[in-house]
């Protein structure tokens, strides 16, 4: 007898108590093994593709590439919160149960894994591990490792990895193979793709739990397609393909990790760096300085066709660069005050004069991507979510017509100082003898901005002097590295710079940014530098990690942008329309690259493995 029968015939008194248990079978039984899942929807490739379509499958192995970075490390586990971890070590040494398609907002593909069976509740999830998985000491990887992986970062790793795993209600390891996560409830429709996609798998032999919080430069093992080769402390770090990596045939590898060698070189300074590049010191050289890619890329390496340089489209949310208000600072608990001072950036003037006109003015949090609610009205879900909210959304935000304020590009425009006084004039504040003080106290208004270098130093000296002109007295203070996180990290600061990037997909992430549980955390891996404490974010967030389709992220995540937008926690900077990449002819990109992401995505993800380009041996 089929499900519909049962419940047809269920007698009317007791059809109400029997509905809920019989709901819940039907969705178990839902739950069947797949070689992929996607957040919403079906994932776009077939279970028996052959290789991701953006990559060259046939791409020649061997030869070598050289990458550069700024600063230096101490530690090669990048997973704990102690000491700075070398870059790569992530996505070359380690492997996780599957792996994303940067060609999709977020589906995942076989890797450790072989399948994954979820409900349609998402209550639970399940994984069948690849039999041939080894790491590379040659130890086969059971789900014992998997288990241990799970509690050892749970309990001792990084906030990325606690703040979901702490969903996780229990683990069971059905057999060497096979193991189950159940999950306190399925509101949260995004962990069973967290767990899939995060959760490196450590072996368990080779790791004493007891130690492992504790920085080092001992090689670590993993299963992934790179060994350490050789370790220079604050100078290099080089990787060395395994010959005996188990996972070379899997299509969702197949075109990637070409290289034989990946050496990752260490600077103290990025003029140095940039020098080191153009005499060919390393193959690939994302930019981020738009008067050097405007004026410095004619070096003769450039005018010979032996450095290229590109200009990629991103497909991916530009990041919201923002100077970012510290709200549990007194000065800033009106966001009448947090939006006057935001309207005094000249962006115009700092554009044309600082930047050379390449930078364009991020409007949103997900700027330039389906997901922005700038130049969009809220539509009906929208609506419909922020309805408990009515205070939480300005009028032009909600019907898509707010800007940032546009000047006249003289860097002295009265238009705009003139709005901004008035906007402190509503929130108690006047000028006298050329300084804003409080009207009941007296207090002038003033505060700090704190910068770990010089990268931002014209950008807020220009800032300051626009701020003067109204009354306002902005202190500039350049503190070192290791100070300037430590500051971040206790909010022990005024104002100070900062970069959220988003992906297609959306998550939990956005709790750790903006979630009220987050404002007072003080921990590595927590982003809500400005202190928002919003019951509407909360709900937006709520309401984006339950979301069951497309239309009802993409909705959440628009409603959670007005409320954002609309509590002028940060002063919107800008950001580059298109990826500056120069690299050295002797590496190749793909005809085809990842749509999703560009096809330099990876390098400019701290992690650059040139997945998306061709190795010249």
């Amino acid at each position: 007898m089929s499900l519909f029968m049962e419940l047809c015939i269920v007698p009317m008194p007791v059809r109400a108590a029997a509905l809920i248990p019989l709901i819940a079978l039907a969705t178990a039984a839902l739950a069947e093994p797949r070689p992929s899942i996607a957040m919403r929807g079906e994932p776009a490739l077939p279970a028996d593709f052959k290789a991701f379509p953006y990559v060259d499958a046939d791409a020649p192995q061997g030869g070598s590439v050289a990458y550069a970075v700024l600063d230096s490390f101490d530690s090669l586990n990048p997973f704990i919160i102690g000491g700075a971890p070398s870059p790569g070590t992530n996505t070359l040494i380690y492997e996780t149960l599957m792996r994303r398609s940067q060609d999709e907002p977020f589906s995942l593909y076989p890797l450790l894994a072989q399948t994954i069976e979820t409900p349609d509740d998402r209550s639970w999830v399940e994984f069948k591990l690849d039999p041939h998985a080894r790491f590379s000491d040659g130890k086969p990887v059971t789900t014992a490792d998997v288990a241990f992986s799970f509690e050892l970062l749970k309990t001792r790793g990084r906030p990325q990895y606690r703040t979901p795993f702490a969903l996780v209600k229990a683990v069971e390891v059905k057999d060497d193979r096979t193991i189950r996560f159940q999950f306190f409830d399925g509101s949260n429709r995004e962990l069973p793709l967290i767990l899939a996609g995060s959760l490196v798998i450590l072996p368990k032999h080779a790791i004493d739990p007891d130690t492992f919080e504790r920085t080092t430069l001992k090689p670590m093992i993993g299963s992934g397609p790179y060994v350490f080769a050789d370790i220079r402390p604050g100078q290099r770090v080089l990787f060395r393909k395994n010959p005996d990596w188990w996972g070379r045939d899997l299509p969702s590898n197949r075109g990637l990790f070409n290289f034989k060698e990946i050496r990752y070189d260490f600077f103290r300074d990025d003029n140095a760096m940039f020098e080191a590049f153009k005499t060919g010191g390393y193959d690939v050289r994302p930019e981020g300085e738009a008067a050097r890619w405007a004026t410095e890329y004619d070096f003769p390496a450039v005018r010979e066709g032996r450095v290229r340089k590109q200009e990629i489209v991103n497909g991916l949310p530009k990041a919201m660069s923002a100077l970012v208000f510290n709200t549990r600072r007194e000065i800033f608990h009106d966001p009448l005050v947090r939006e006057a001072l935001a309207t005094v950036l000249d962006f115009e003037w700092i554009n044309r004069n600082l930047y050379f006109g390449l930078y364009a003015r991020t409007c949103s949090f997900f700027e330039a991507s389906v997901l922005s609610s700038c130049g969009r009205p809220a539509d009906d879900r929208e609506r419909a979510l922020l309805a408990p909210f009515p205070d939480a959304v300005r009028p032009d935000v909600a019907a898509g017509t707010w800007r940032p304020p546009v000047s006249d590009g003289s860097g002295r425009d009265r238009v705009m100082a003139r709005r901004a006084i008035a906007l402190l004039k509503q929130a108690g504040w006047a000028a006298k003898d050329g300084v804003m003080q409080s009207a009941s106290t007296g207090q002038p208004l003033r505060f700090e901005m704190v910068l770990p270098d010089q990268t931002f130093m014209r950008l807020a000296l220009t800032y300051a002097e626009a701020l003067k002109r109204i009354g306002v007295q902005m202190q500039i203070r350049l503190v070192d590295s290791a100070q300037y996180q430590r500051r971040k990290q206790n909010y022990d600061f005024d104002m100070t710079q900062f970069a959220w990037q988003s992906s297609l997909s959306p998550g939990i992430e956005q709790l750790t940014r903006w979630g009220s549980q987050s404002a007072d955390v003080q921990a590595p891996g927590y982003f809500n530098f400005a202190g928002v404490k919003s019951p509407a974010v909360d709900a937006m967030i709520k309401a984006l990690l339950a979301a069951r389709t497309e239309e009802d992220m993409v909705a959440a995540t628009r409603a959670l942008d007005r409320v954002l937008i609309s509590g002028h926690y940060v002063v919107p900077l800008f950001y580059a329309p298109k990826l500056w990449i120069a690299r050295w002819d002797r590496t190749v990109r793909p005809d085809k690259p990842a749509q999703a992401v560009g096809a330099y995505g990876d390098v400019l993800a701290s992690d650059p493995i040139l997945a998306h380009m061709r190795s010249t041996p």
